[in-house]
Parts: structure tokens; C-alpha cells; sequence
């Protein structure tokens, strides 16, 4: 399940019903902003796995800064270059990055037939456009991510708002450089229910 923040307003989205009657009871009376905490939160319910706390940010086309034009090149999402540098990490970056489900074309930053940073985005319900970044191990601190994620958010059309949604600190500080403003929290959680707890035993 997900717990998503913004301001002082919460909402937690469960694949059941039964689940969701356990959440509202057990959260109830909790501030929001502690409910993507997870201390608060494993205080309150049977967690057994946790993802995040993630923060999100989100850019309106007057804070966007662009970055510099022509250092990027577009690439079919799924072309070869692409698969290796999801290949080059380790997959706990790969995961965080989303780059294999973007819906976009991947913009790029090369180095011969290297791709040195890749950023794209994936259409969400609701014209959300959740931005995916991912820097080769050896290239990083260079400035690279903040370049293709320009390029990817001066691709979107205009009806959709750019989402940068991220846990790494590294990742945290790009967003405002390119105008993003950090507004609220997602945290995603497993709970111990008596499938789990068949399974396990």
C-alpha cells in the first residue's frame, strides 16, 4: 500500500477493502505529516517491509529552469545504448531510477556510443509526467542528471506537470536547480496479513 502527503492533507491507497478499514483505524487522529514517517507509521500498523520515505516535488513552466540546449540528444526508450546503461548499475539504482518504464523517448548525454545519463518520463493517470534520471556510476557529480532531466521536462507537453519523486539526497538536490518545489511525501509499505503470515510460517 501507499501513503501519499501534501500539506496537511493524507491519503493511503490499499488493495483491499479489509485493509483499508485496518489503515483508517489504525492512523486515525495521526498528523499527516507523520504519516509518511516511518517510525510513526510501524508504531501504528504490522509493517514488514518498507519503500521510502520519498520526497515530491513538482514544476510549473514559470519556475522551470531549462538547461543548455544541444548537449542532448533523444533515443528511442528502448533502444540497445539504453539497456546497457540500465545494465552498468547496480539494480537497486536501476529500480529507483524508473528509467525501464518510461513512456517517452529517453534524453541523453553520450560519450561515443556510451550513454552517460539518460532521463525520460512515464504519462500518469491524472497528466502527471513522473521524471526518471539515472547518471552512469562514473560520471556522477558532473552536473549530467540535471542536463537530461532539463531536456525531459522541456519535452513534456503542455498539459502535463512534471513529478520528481525521490529518496537518494543526491537526487533531492537536482530537483530545485531545475525549479521543482519539494511539496509533499509518498511512503509504500507491506503489511503483515494472515496470507503473509501462512507464508512465513
Amino acid at each position: 500500500m501507499s501513503i501519499v502527503v501534501m500539506g496537511n492533507a493524507a491519503i493511503a491507497t490499499t488493495p483491499e477493502r479489509s485493509v483499508a478499514e485496518i489503515v483508517q483505524h489504525a492512523l486515525n487522529g495521526l498528523p499527516a505529516p507523520a504519516m509518511t514517517d516511518i517510525g510513526a507509521v510501524c508504531a501504528r500498523l504490522p509493517v514488514i517491509e518498507t519503500l521510502g520515505p520519498a520526497t515530491l516535488a513538482y514544476c510549473d513552466t514559470a519556475s522551470f529552469r531549462p538547461g543548455e540546449p544541444g548537449a542532448v540528444q533523444a533515443s528511442p526508450a528502448d533502444h540497445t545504448d539504453m539497456r546497457t546503461l540500465l545494465a552498468r548499475v547496480s539494480t537497486e539504482d536501476a529500480d529507483e531510477s524508473g528509467l525501464a518504464e518510461i513512456t517517452s523517448p529517453a534524453f541523453v548525454v553520450r560519450s561515443g556510443s556510451h550513454i552517460l545519463a539518460a532521463a525520460g518520463y512515464r504519462a500518469w493517470p491524472g497528466n502527471t509526467a513522473h521524471l526518471s534520471v539515472l547518471t552512469a556510476p562514473a560520471e556522477r557529480g558532473r552536473g549530467l542528471a540535471r542536463v537530461v532531466a532539463a531536456a525531459a521536462v522541456a519535452a513534456l507537453e503542455a498539459d502535463l506537470l512534471p513529478q520528481w519523486r525521490a529518496r537518494p539526497e543526491a537526487s533531492r538536490r537536482v530537483a530545485p536547480a531545475l525549479g521543482f518545489s519539494e511539496l509533499g511525501s509518498q511512503l509504500s509499505i507491506r503489511l503483515m496479513t494472515a496470507d503473509s503470515r501462512a507464508t512465513r510460517s
